[in-house]
């Protein structure tokens, strides 16, 4: 499709909607992009007829009843190694049948013996906003081939979901929100209390547990890795973000200064592991104030030290008889070492888990960051979007990634680039109703809730790296600057236009893509309305004209620009600088003074809309 970048031409004249419209396009014969037609139906805006696969299923069928297609078939059983007597995973129940009574899931230790592997259980539990989550989770294990898992339901809903799909579940009698309750919420620390209480529930079955929250993966089976340290009584997970190891060894706790992150760890039913799980329900349920989290950890901190022996990389912690063992960051990845530094990739590792912390747009994000790693498992028809998708390759000067100085003015003036460049695109997707996929998104500046130099100090960021959209767009509301719902939340279409669906950078990499949207492409041309080569258009080709001039235009250019503005964030954060934040603007390029400057007095804080 030979085109030269008309992206690049584009964004290099005036803002973005007069651009589309015609008044920097004039005198431009076209502009090519990729568009990806997804349904085929005479119904539909863009009906060649090009192949036939399966139609979207509709847009209101829950999460209840779809089926998963995950590695070519769907979210079903699939032969797995189990022992004694496992009942498969993915098995539902025979058609015509009741679900038991809510009292047969009740929490007991028959019912865990049920799944129980080695002596080992590994659990997570959630409400039911967090069932695709679930069934990512459950999915990843089950390919791995562990099947001794349990998932606690906060609500029945949830409960009956799993149920209804072959996954073991049990009734927590937490009577919790089916929503989305957000973090740091009353609910949020709620459900916190809940693990808590979960933990000192379980421990005394005599089962070792790992425990784990919905919002990460497991990549590889981590019972092995956690059978090498069969003294520790606790194996937690951290938020370090410096390596003290190179290899697959402990984190050197000595080194280790971030918090010990609850998000994945494994219990052992030992006196000081039941003796910890006790003490830190009884503290959190006498002070609502306090954050789980942060009460593990001043519990395992109250006497920290010595080393167990000399090498196995254990710790005697809390009551000076528990011993503690740090799970390496490397492999068992946050959000900071998986999606921005890539540490294990850096150090020849492969990854045991990823769980999505250090973002910044709440469970959208989160989903999206899994998304872009292609390790969350989603519908058929999130694949297969009913208007079609559009996508183009961003072109970015040398220049921009790699010389000078990594700083802010560098920094900005590469991210804005892009902007100018993904702002086109949605303008375009707009017009067309099509689903823009996102562009690899470079940054050369980490972006943190607090003063930094631009790149965490010992960590192994490099620069520039593909920085995850959160740390430039807003997905949704979570910042207490912007509080607005955004790029991933439905916004008024009389005050905002049609919404703009989005995908993310490596969806047609997913294997889960179907082959026939991949194959069934247009090459979209924007040409000069009423001339010659702009009037036809053939089915027997795979390249559709169309006019950059629209009867639409007074209409959508203002509600456009008012939708997008809201799209871009926040840079975070400036030393000795307060407010330290510096609000990304979708429309830069239209003030001539503009600079990366945090705003100078509390008036001036506020987005550029």
């Amino acid at each position: 499709m030979g085109w030269k970048n008309p992206f690049k031409e584009v964004t290099n004249s005036k803002p973005l909607f007069l651009t589309v419209y015609g008044t920097v396009l004039i005198g431009i014969l076209f502009s090519a992009i990729y568009v990806f037609s997804a349904v085929y139906t005479p119904d539909s805006a863009f009906s060649w007829g090009l192949s036939q696969h399966v139609a979207p299923s509709s847009p209101n069928q829950s999460l209840d009843s779809y089926p998963l297609r995950v590695g070519g078939g769907l979210m079903a059983p699939m032969p797995q190694p189990h022992g004694g007597k496992l009942k498969p995973i993915w098995e539902i129940p025979p058609p015509g049948s009741k679900i038991p009574p809510l009292e047969t899931f009740r929490l007991t230790k028959e019912l865990v013996q049920e799944r129980v592997k080695d002596n080992v259980i590994v659990a997570t539990f959630g409400n039911y906003a967090f069932m695709d989550f679930i069934l990512t989770w459950v999915k990843h294990l089950t390919d791995l081939g562990v099947e001794n898992l349990l998932v606690g339901a906060m609500d029945t809903k949830l409960l009956e979901a799993l149920y209804w799909k072959g996954v073991p579940v049990f009734d927590m009698g937490s009577h919790m929100s089916t929503i989305d309750v957000g973090w740091g919420s009353p609910t949020f620390h709620k459900m916190g209390r809940e693990k808590v209480i979960l933990i000192d529930s379980m421990l005394p079955f005599g089962y070792e547990l790992l425990m784990c929250d919905t919002d990460m993966v497991w990549l590889k089976n981590p019972l092995p890795y956690l059978a090498r340290y069969p003294e520790a009584d606790v194996l937690t997970s951290t938020d370090q973000v410096t390596p003290t190891v190179s290899d697959d060894r402990l984190d050197i706790w000595q080194q280790v200064g971030a918090a010990y992150n609850i998000g994945i760890f494994h219990w052992r039913p030992s006196d000081s592991a039941k003796k910890l799980a006790k003490e830190w329900k009884d503290l959190l349920l006498a002070d609502d104030k306090i954050w789980d989290q942060n009460g593990f950890n001043d519990l395992m901190h109250r006497q920290l030290g010595p080393s167990v022996d000399e090498e196995s990389g254990l710790v005697y912690a809390y009551d000076g008889s528990l011993k503690l063992g740090l799970l390496p960051a490397s492999i068992f990845c946050s959000g900071h070492t998986y999606f921005v530094q890539a540490m294990y990739q850096q150090l020849r590792l492969e990854p045991y888990a990823v769980h999505t912390t250090f973002q910044y747009a709440g469970t959208e994000g989160k989903r999206h960051r899994l998304r872009e790693a292609m390790v969350f498992y989603d519908p058929p028809e999130y694949y297969d979007s009913p208007g079609g998708f559009l996508t183009f390759k961003p072109s970015i000067p040398k220049n921009l990634l790699l010389d000078g100085e990594h700083n802010l003015q560098t920094h900005f003036t590469l991210v804005n680039y892009q902007i100018k460049q993904i702002r086109t695109a949605l303008a375009i997707a707009s017009i067309l109703n099509r689903t823009l996929v996102m562009p690899p998104l470079w940054c050369r500046l980490d972006r943190l809730w607090f003063p930094h130099p631009g790149v965490l100090i010992g960590s192994m960021t490099r620069q520039p790296f593909i920085c995850p959209l959160d740390h430039v767009f807003e997905l949704t509301e979570t910042s207490a600057v912007l509080q607005v719902h955004t790029m991933l939340k439905a916004l008024p279409e009389e005050e905002f236009g049609p919404g703009i669906g989005i995908r993310e950078y490596s969806l047609f990499e997913n294997p889960l893509m179907p082959a026939q949207v991949k194959e069934s492409w247009l090459d979209v041309q924007l040409c000069q309305g009423g001339s010659e080569n702009c009037q036809s258009n053939s089915t027997n080709t795979r390249l559709l004209r169309f006019p950059r001039h629209s009867n639409e235009e007074t209409t959508r250019e203002e509600k456009f620009r008012n939708r997008v503005k809201r799209y871009v964030g926040i840079w975070c954060c400036v030393d000795k600088h307060t407010p330290g934040h510096i609000y990304y603007d979708m429309f830069w390029d239209e003030k001539p003074d503009w600079k990366p400057l945090p705003p100078q007095t509390p008036e001036d804080d506020h987005p550029h809309w």
